[in-house]
């Protein structure tokens, strides 16, 4: 039972590390993610010829407020995730180490739905970001979504021989 509850620890230690990291990286490398953003929220890599042109949001300061919400936003996973983490480990051996698991669910949700949610429903199809060849980050929401669907699936799981109440 410990080393289920061990291996469930550290695949959400990974997506803690991912989450920092991704954040760190949004703080570091600030304008490589922020050309992303910009483009993506101005559609101008989308078709030439959409009508959806009038959904764009070119005002720099609204486009920067975005940027700066998906970095606070990416942050407040990570936390969630960590003290998850930690929380897990606490009780890894106790009856309660189901109940501590809910920290940890809200942090791998909020991550799941900035991916379904911020960039899959809002950039891809609000801000037609499927129709650019150069700004398109569909493909790697999408992983990102597998990898955290994966861990909160095993997460949710009962561990090997727990009975259920």
């Amino acid at each position: 039972m410990i080393l289920v509850r061990l291996c469930k620890i550290a695949l959400l230690c990974s997506a803690a590390l991912f989450f920092s990291l991704v954040a760190f990286g949004n703080v570091t490398d600030y304008d490589s993610n922020w050309m992303f953003v910009q483009h993506v929220l101005s559609m101008d890599t989308t078709f030439p010829n959409s009508s959806l042109h009038w959904r764009a949001v070119s005002n720099p300061s609204l486009q920067q407020a975005g940027y700066l919400a998906i970095i606070a936003y990416e942050t407040v996973v990570s936390l969630l995730l960590w003290v998850g983490a930690l929380l897990l480990l606490s009780r890894i051996a106790a009856p309660s180490f189901d109940e501590a698991k809910s920290v940890a669910i809200a942090g791998l949700t909020l991550g799941l739905l900035l991916y379904a949610v911020g960039f899959i429903a809002i950039g891809g199809e609000w801000f037609a970001m499927w129709q650019s060849q150069i700004w398109n980050g569909q493909q790697k929401a999408f992983d990102f979504i597998g990898m955290l669907g994966i861990i909160l699936l095993a997460l949710l799981m009962p561990d090997a021989g727990h009975k259920s109440r």
